[in-house]
């Protein structure tokens, strides 16, 4: 199993930015790629970001390219997600997960293990 723990979630105002973590512990060995994805109110969940934990290769929803930059720190097995230009369409809780294939999903049910998520709200 893995455990994944969010963190770094809050209020900001638009055009402020914030820097999300996600904590994984367990077998993380059994882990090749992560991903953030957010869920709006009544809306689906959303692929973010995916970052692969060997090579580093990443990838973004269309929504947030050029805003905010996936990174990992291999040592300490957390992923980072810097979000810049924050606007309150951003609102949305945040979720890190990680899959145990060699790829970047952009879909939910691609993801083995979710963490339990961090809100982010941006006000206008």
């Amino acid at each position: 199993q893995v455990q994944l723990v969010e963190s770094g979630g809050g209020l900001v105002q638009a055009g402020g930015s914030l820097r999300l973590s996600c904590a994984a512990s367990g077998r993380t060995f059994s882990m090749s790629a992560m991903g953030w994805f957010r869920q709006a109110p009544g809306k689906e969940r959303e692929f973010v970001a995916g970052i692969i934990w060997s090579s580093g290769r990443t990838a973004y929803g269309d929504s947030v390219k050029g805003r905010f930059t996936i990174s990992r720190d291999n040592a300490k097995n957390t992923v980072y997600l810097q979000m810049n230009s924050l606007k309150p369409e951003d609102t949305a809780v945040y979720y890190c997960a990680a899959d145990r294939r060699l790829r970047i999903g952009v879909r939910s049910n691609e993801y083995d293990y979710w963490g339990q998520g961090t809100q982010v709200t941006v006000s206008s």
